[in-house]
């Protein structure tokens, strides 16, 4: 008998990558594996760490059929920017990682693939993402898209989880040297970082801590449901820094409706701090009212992974001469 033949989708975030495996023939989905997360190619070891990200994944999901050959493959990866030459050389990693010809491979923005996979039967709409970081994406019905946000942490990182819980540990910072009245958020979030929060010495150890290499924008993103449970139970400051994730990812989708010309569009609220934190989907669906008004949040048809896989099909489909 032989081997089944066999697509991919990949969605590969900067805190962890999914596989999701389907039948060539059906498309019928069979396996799913989870593998770490990437960065961008220019980072520490990003070629390495972009191939480990699908190899492992895709092992994971393999370890799950029978015998099965992958046909191709598609990525929507962190940090790809269409049209650049890093989307050409995450193509040609990933046709090397994966065993696969060029032809067999489509690798674009993890964004890209998020929207596809949201819009389902819609010509036209808005996915807004917010996860360890953060980034927007619309397409009208002609076709046309346009992204914004997703620069990086370390320039643009309003409405994700990463700059609420960087944000959140300011705080608590300028609550131990005097610049800001104490409150629980401060022993919260310590504690959250395994700090006593009596330790005089705890400041020393935090700055210590943000800049060792393990640590980044996922260490961050880590402390944002800290910030977001202070929110909820009434702290101002920690009331303060969630509301101005929410605005900023409600202008997001302002700018996108008007660049594209969007008349209501449905909005898809994607990302595990969207999906978590109920305290910034509530206020985001506040400033979206404020911000854009006419545009209706909605389920999303698919996630990453469906999207990457429509793309995978798209290197199935013979080529017009």
């Amino acid at each position: 008998m032989p081997d089944l033949a066999l697509i991919a989708g990949f969605d590969a975030g900067q805190t962890h990558t999914t596989c999701r495996l389907a039948a060539a023939g059906s498309g019928a989905v069979l396996a799913e594996g989870q593998g770490p997360g990437v960065c961008h190619l220019q980072g520490p070891n990003g070629p390495d760490r972009f191939c480990r990200a699908l190899g492992q994944s895709l092992q994971q999901a393999l370890g799950q059929l029978s015998p099965g050959r992958l046909v191709a493959a598609g990525i929507g990866a962190s940090g790809i920017e269409v049209g650049t030459p890093v989307q050409d050389q995450a193509r040609q990693l990933a046709a090397a990682a994966l065993g696969l010809p060029l032809q067999g491979v489509l690798v674009t923005g993890d964004e890209r693939t998020a929207l596809r996979g949201a819009m389902g039967s819609h010509s036209a709409g808005i996915v807004v993402i917010s996860g360890t970081g953060m980034i927007a994406v619309g397409r009208n019905g002609a076709g046309e898209e346009h992204r914004c946000g997703g620069w990086g942490w370390l320039l643009d990182g309003a409405g994700s989880a990463m700059d609420i819980g960087r944000d959140g540990l300011a705080l608590t910072l300028e609550m131990a040297d005097g610049r800001r009245s104490d409150s629980p958020l401060r022993a919260r979030i310590w504690a959250g970082l395994g700090l006593d929060p009596g330790d005089p010495q705890a400041p020393q150890a935090i700055k210590a801590r943000v800049v060792a290499p393990d640590f980044g924008a996922a260490g961050f993103a880590r402390l944002a449901p800290l910030v977001a449970a202070a929110a909820a139970e009434g702290d101002p400051a920690a009331a303060a820094v969630v509301e101005r994730s929410a605005q900023a990812l409600a202008r997001m989708v302002a700018t996108i409706g008007q660049r594209l010309a969007l008349e209501n569009p449905p909005v898809w609220p994607l990302g595990g701090a969207l999906e978590h934190l109920e305290l910034l989907r509530q206020r985001f669906a506040a400033a979206l009212a404020l911000h854009c008004p006419g545009a209706r949040l909605e389920q999303a048809a698919g996630d990453g992974c469906s999207g990457a896989l429509a793309l995978a099909r798209l290197c199935l489909e013979p080529k017009s001469k």
